[in-house]
C-alpha cells in the first residue's frame, strides 16, 4: 500500500441493512435450508456463507454430498429458526439482533460454526446484560462452552450479589461443575451456613428433577463446602442434618472435627479459608481471611 493510500469505511449501518435484505430472497439465493422439527424453509447465497464461515465453505466443497444441486435443500433438523436467522443476520451483515432468550444458544451456535465474532459479540451482551435472573445462566454458558471471559465475568458478579444470586430461581439450573466452580471462590459474600443451605436445596431440587439421590446429585459440589469454618455447635448440627438426607460425606466431617481439635491453622487447604461473607466466629483463630 503507497504511503497516500487509506482504508476508508462507508455507511456501514447503511451497508449491513442492504445486506440483511438478501437473506430469503428468492430472486437471487442458490440454496435452500430447512431448519428444525418446523421444517422452516430459509434460503441464501453460497458463496457469502462459504465467505464467512468455514463450516459452510467446507459444506459446499465437499462433492460427494447431494446437497450440491441447488434443488435439493439442506436440511439442519437440530437447529431452530430462532437461532439460525440471527446467525445468518451475522453472517451478512456482520451484526447481529440479540435477547436475553437467544443469546446463550446463539453462542453455542457460533462456536459450533467457528464463527469467532459472532461468540465475542454474544459473550459482551451476556456480559453487559449481567443481572440477578441472568448471571446464572451465564456461568453456565460460560461452563458449557469454554468461554473464559464470560465465566470470570458472571463468578464475578455472582461474588458481588451472591445472596441474591443464590436464591434466584436460575441458582437450581446450574450443573454441579458450574455450582463446584462458584463454591470454590474465597469472594462470595455469603456465610457458610447459607451456603450448605443453597447447596441442600439445589441438590434436592436436582435430585428430583433427574432421578437421582441427593448424594450422587452433590458428588462434585460438597467438596467445596468449608466446614471448619463453622463453630463446633454448628457443625455438630450440620452433621445431625446430614445423617438424613446424606448430603455430606463423614470424610468431610471427620476432617472439620480434626482441625478443630488440633486448633491448628491449615493454610494449605481452602476449605480452612474464610470467605468474604463468612461470619467471625470464635473457633476462626488462625484461620486466613480474605
Amino acid at each position: 500500500m503507497a504511503l497516500d493510500d487509506r482504508f476508508m469505511t462507508g455507511d456501514a449501518v447503511g451497508f449491513a441493512a442492504d445486506m440483511k435484505k438478501l437473506i430469503n430472497n428468492k430472486d437471487t439465493s442458490d440454496v435452500k435450508f430447512v431448519i428444525g422439527q418446523t421444517r422452516k424453509v430459509v434460503l441464501a447465497h453460497r458463496s457469502l456463507l462459504s465467505a464467512r464461515c468455514e463450516v459452510f465453505r467446507a459444506m459446499f466443497t465437499d462433492k460427494s454430498q447431494s446437497h450440491q444441486d441447488p434443488e435439493i435443500p439442506l436440511v439442519l433438523s437440530d437447529m431452530t429458526i430462532d437461532i439460525f436467522l440471527p446467525m445468518l443476520e451475522y453472517i451478512y451483515t456482520n451484526c447481529v439482533t440479540l435477547t436475553r432468550k437467544n443469546a446463550v444458544d446463539i453462542m453455542g451456535t457460533a462456536v459450533e460454526f467457528g464463527l469467532d465474532g459472532l461468540r465475542q459479540l454474544c459473550i459482551d451482551y451476556l456480559i453487559e446484560t449481567l443481572s440477578v435472573g441472568s448471571a446464572c445462566e451465564a456461568m453456565q454458558a460460560a461452563v458449557t462452552y469454554g468461554q473464559d471471559e464470560l465465566r470470570n465475568k458472571a463468578q464475578s458478579y455472582v461474588e458481588g450479589n451472591t445472596q441474591n444470586v443464590f436464591k434466584s430461581k436460575s441458582f437450581h439450573e446450574l450443573s454441579d461443575t458450574a455450582l463446584a466452580t462458584l463454591l470454590s471462590s474465597d469472594r462470595l459474600d455469603m456465610d457458610e451456613l447459607e451456603v450448605i443451605d443453597a447447596v441442600r436445596e439445589w441438590a434436592t431440587v436436582n435430585a428430583v428433577v433427574l432421578g437421582k439421590s441427593i448424594t450422587d446429585m452433590s458428588r462434585a459440589v460438597v467438596p467445596h463446602i468449608r466446614l471448619p469454618l463453622l463453630s463446633p455447635e454448628e457443625l455438630k448440627q450440620v452433621e445431625d442434618e446430614s445423617k438424613k438426607d446424606k448430603l455430606i460425606p463423614v470424610e468431610q466431617f471427620a476432617y472439620a472435627w480434626r482441625y478443630h481439635a488440633l486448633k491448628q491453622p491449615d493454610h494449605s487447604n481452602p476449605l480452612t479459608r474464610k470467605r468474604k461473607g463468612t461470619i467471625a466466629r470464635d473457633s476462626h483463630n488462625g484461620m486466613k481471611s480474605l
